[in-house]
């Protein structure tokens, strides 16, 4: 009996393959020159990275250093989430973009799979997925006259849902010293720029009334939007960037019965929502609240006296909250069961940042990891 050949409709096909992971869509981009291509299409990007946001296919990074001596470098752990693996260390990452940091490298996003990482004058994109990194040029936009010094911060990433482009945001500060002889008295201004990945350039913008601050311990960036806390005039507030028409705009804090001097308040993207995370400053047994914006602020849910904890980390999928210990280890969180959970996992204190992110094929227009001397080094690697 003569074999009866198949043929799966090339929607049925694409369909399928968009529910598969990224490392499996790299290997199969050798198979047929038409599935390379169909890959690469916006179509096919979105529709794998709806599929992985409905089946909550969630990974984990954790950004770490060993101490705070100049030679301790920060770098990537990426950890498991299979069942049953307790989030053990797959593979840790070296990054050249941490070496020779000023500071302690900040980690915007992620959007869409993608994050932004920066330092300084230094700003970067980077797909852990795709493993595809890109080091943005530096800024062509002009400085005041006389500029002593200039200083970067408050980075901030997002996309444009209307034009399809990814942005990365950045606030400047030009520092002009003191001249007596002139009767110059030291000053300073502010300045915005507003990167482009679709055509690879930067603007200047108009500044905000408000000054934003502070390094992100959470995700800020929620649907379209990217936030800061930020000082106005006589209060704090929280500052907003819209991606689309490119415009600030204000909102207040959550009224939580406490001020920014006795208690800590983070922002973060709580299930699509922006959230606010608020808990003591004082004190190893501490208590959580998690305030949720949609019209009003209203509060969510409250954690009550956990002992021996420093600072919240992230959520996880069924509620679990990571958290650093005193002893500035990774810890979980079940709120189910009030089990806290040691995860094994040290750093030196409050560099432990968790990134929860999507896979995504997004492409950055880069280079690969290997171009760019990443190293990744199985967990237990005894040159790690």
């Amino acid at each position: 009996m003569p074999e009866t050949k198949v043929e799966v409709p090339e929607m049925v096909m694409l369909e399928i393959l968009s529910k598969l992971p990224v490392k499996s869509l790299t290997r199969f981009r050798c198979v047929c020159k038409p599935w390379c291509s169909s890959f690469q299409t916006p179509h096919f990007i979105t529709k794998h990275q709806q599929n992985n946001l409905h089946n909550n296919n969630l990974n984990l990074l954790l950004k770490r250093c060993q101490g705070n001596a100049r030679d301790d470098i920060y770098y990537f752990s990426q950890l498991s989430t299979e069942k049953g693996q307790n989030f053990s260390v797959q593979h840790n990452i070296h990054l050249p973009f941490f070496e020779d940091c000023w500071y302690a490298p900040v980690v915007s996003g992620p959007c869409n799979g993608l994050l932004c990482l920066h330092d300084a004058d230094k700003v970067a994109l980077w797909n852990p997925s795709t493993r595809e990194f890109k080091t943005l040029h530096q800024s062509t936009v002009q400085r005041p006259p006389s500029v002593d010094s200039t200083s970067f911060g408050c980075v901030g990433i997002g996309f444009d849902s209307q034009s399809g482009d990814y942005k990365v945001v950045r606030f400047v500060t030009n520092y002009f010293e003191e001249n007596e002889d002139e009767g110059l008295m030291g000053d300073w201004n502010h300045q915005v720029e507003l990167y482009s990945l679709k055509s690879d350039s930067w603007k200047e913008i108009s500044v905000p009334g408000v000054q934003p601050y502070g390094s992100p311990l959470f995700n800020n960036y929620v649907n379209g939007f990217y936030y800061w806390q930020a000082i106005g005039d006589s209060d704090y507030l929280i500052l907003s960037f819209d991606m689309v028409n490119e415009k600030f705009s204000a909102l207040p804090l959550p009224e939580f019965g406490g001020s920014l001097a006795e208690y800590y308040l983070e922002l973060l993207d709580f299930n699509g929502l922006l959230g606010a995370i608020v808990y003591p400053r004082e004190g190893t047994d501490k208590s959580f609240d998690l305030w949720v914006m949609n019209g009003s602020w209203t509060k969510q849910f409250s954690i009550e006296s956990l002992p021996r904890v420093e600072r919240p980390l992230g959520f996880w999928k069924n509620g679990e909250l990571f958290l650093e210990s005193s002893d500035h280890e990774l810890v979980l969180f079940d709120p189910s069961t009030r089990e806290l959970k040691s995860l094994g996992i040290h750093a030196y204190q409050e560099t432990m940042q968790i990134i929860a992110y999507v896979e995504s094929l997004v492409p950055i227009n880069g280079r690969s990891e290997r171009e760019e001397l990443i190293i990744r080094r199985p967990a237990g690697d005894a040159s790690d």
